[in-house]
């Protein structure tokens, strides 16, 4: 599983591989179990952060009507960011789900720090892979606002195809603004063409 985070150190600095090794044995790994809450919906989000190794993560709220809706799963090489301002105290908005058996790099604010200042290439490698899924996300989001509900499913299939078979249909159509039902006609019609 190490070697994600190998891949990563190589492609965005220039540690040696001594330093590479000593900071991906330093890194702390766990895993969790499918149904496992990393953060519940109202619980104070501790600072952490996690990175999908193996796995996938979803990410939902219960709305005012006390349906969930889907906002995001995680898969691998993805990073989880979990922000809570230690400014400003407030709840989380979300919870963060394991759909499956999954292993996490898991961080914290502190560690962090210390790996930081050892290693100054980490917060710019950091950096750039939040630049990356933040370009990501205004991407996919700007494309789900303009897209119909099939064309939202078609570019499921077509970014993120292991998705489908992955996670619940409802879970699944919760997450592309549709109903189960919606969903089940796109497939169906989908299919016939």
């Amino acid at each position: 599983m190490k070697e994600i985070l190998l891949k990563y150190m190589t492609q965005f600095t220039s540690l040696s591989e001594e330093e590479q090794r000593t900071i991906s044995e330093a890194v702390r790994i766990e895993e969790y179990k499918k149904g496992a809450h990393l953060l519940r919906q109202g619980d104070l989000p501790i600072i952490k952060c996690y990175f999908v190794l193996k796995g996938c993560v979803r990410q939902f709220f219960v709305d005012e009507s006390g349906k969930e809706v889907t906002s995001n799963f995680f898969t691998e090489e993805q990073a989880i960011p979990i922000f809570n301002d230690q400014q400003q105290i407030e709840l989380s908005k979300y919870s963060f789900m394991c759909l499956e058996n999954s292993i996490l790099v898991v961080g914290n604010h502190d560690s962090e720090k210390v790996m930081y200042n050892n290693y100054s290439q980490l917060e710019t490698m950091t950096r750039k892979m939040m630049e990356i899924s933040l370009s990501e996300v205004q991407d996919e989001f700007a494309e789900f606002i303009r897209s119909s509900p099939e064309e939202r499913y078609k570019a499921i299939l077509k970014k993120r195809p292991q998705l489908v078979q992955r996670v619940p249909q409802h879970q699944l159509a919760s997450f592309l603004g549709m109903t189960p039902e919606s969903l089940s006609r796109i497939k169906k019609r989908m299919k016939n063409d």
